[in-house]
């Protein structure tokens, strides 16, 4: 037997410990699918816009606009600034939520490794490896509840811009 975490662990124990990270692993990769999704749909929104706003530049060439086509590209415009800021925060969620993924794959192998030679140390490096995961879990979480915010506030700028 080896010692881990002030511990005496046989191998079926440390496998177990091994597996606490791999729970976190699945969490995020929930989090990456449902984020992903987001993603996809603000990238596809953003090249709609930017296609119904060349669309009315094309027709400026051709004719004065009317009062409701400079309503209509001024709301493009400003919808458009805020869907790159949109998916700036679901690009930073990804990104957290990957760092995640990776930072409880090295606790799984610090682990393991802690568990082959106890002479490393490695237990506050272990610790410290989950708790960064968790963290960044954390931030991303945060990105996303801002994101969830910021789509709402477009939408509220589209209703209001069509009164």
């Amino acid at each position: 037997m080896n010692q881990i975490i002030g511990q005496n662990l046989t191998v079926t124990q440390v496998i177990q410990l091994m597996l606490a990270p791999a729970v976190m692993i699945n969490a995020c990769g929930l989090l990456i699918l449902g984020i992903n999704n987001k993603y996809s749909i603000v990238v596809n929104r953003i090249r709609l816009l930017n296609e119904e706003k060349r669309r009315l530049a094309l027709k400026a060439g051709e004719r004065i606009f009317t009062y409701e086509e400079n309503v209509r590209l001024e709301s493009l415009a400003k919808q458009l600034k805020e869907l790159v800021f949109r998916v700036k925060l679901v690009r930073n969620c990804v990104l957290c939520y990957t760092t995640a993924v990776a930072l409880f794959v090295l606790t799984s192998l610090l682990i393991a490794m802690d568990f082959y030679n106890n002479d490393l140390g490695l237990k506050n490096v272990i610790i410290a490896s989950f708790l960064m995961g968790m963290i960044v879990v954390f931030i991303g979480v945060g990105f996303a509840f801002f994101e969830t915010k910021k789509a709402y506030d477009i939408v509220q700028y589209e209703v209001r811009a069509d009164e």
